[in-house]
C-alpha cells in the first residue's frame, strides 16, 4: 500500500481552487436579496454568467481551475507509476498549487498579461511532471 504524498495533496487541493474561485464570486452576496443582486441558489449558474468585473472573472478562473486537472492530475498518476523522485514530484506538485493561487489572483485582479505568463509557467510544470520520469 502506497502511502499519501505531498504530491498526493496537491492534487486535493488543487481540485479544491475552483471550490476557491466560486466562492469569491459570490463574496458578500449572501444574505442580500436576488432583486439587490444577492446570490441566487436557485439559479446559480444564471447567476454567475450575469456578473461583471472581478466577479465575472473569478467565475471565468473557476472554470480554467477545472480544465487545468486533467493534465495536473495525469501527470501527477503518470509520475507515481513511473517512478519518479517523490521529492521532484512533491516540489513540482506544491509549485503547481502555488502558480494556480497566482493565477487565480491575476485573474480576480484583472492582471491580465502577468494572468498569462502565470498559466504558461503552471503548464510547463504540469509537462515537467510528465517528462521528469523520461529516462
Amino acid at each position: 500500500m502506497t502511502s499519501l504524498t505531498v504530491a498526493h495533496l496537491c492534487v486535493l487541493v488543487a481540485s479544491l481552487l475552483p471550490i476557491l474561485c466560486a466562492g469569491i464570486a459570490k463574496w458578500g452576496t449572501f444574505g442580500r436579496s436576488r432583486r439587490d443582486g444577492g446570490y441566487d441558489n436557485d439559479n446559480p449558474r444564471s447567476w454567475l454568467a450575469a456578473q461583471t468585473a472581478w466577479r465575472a472573472r473569478a467565475n471565468a478562473a473557476q472554470a480554467n481551475s477545472f480544465e487545468a486537472l486533467p493534465l495536473f492530475i495525469g501527470a501527477v498518476l503518470i509520475a507515481h507509476q513511473v517512478g519518479v523522485s517523490q521529492a521532484t514530484l512533491d516540489g513540482l506538485a506544491v509549485v503547481f498549487v502555488l502558480l494556480r493561487l497566482a493565477y487565480i489572483a491575476c485573474y480576480v485582479g484583472g492582471w491580465s498579461t502577468l494572468r498569462s505568463l502565470v498559466w504558461v509557467a503552471g503548464l510547463g510544470v504540469c509537462i515537467a511532471i510528465l517528462l521528469s520520469g523520461w529516462r
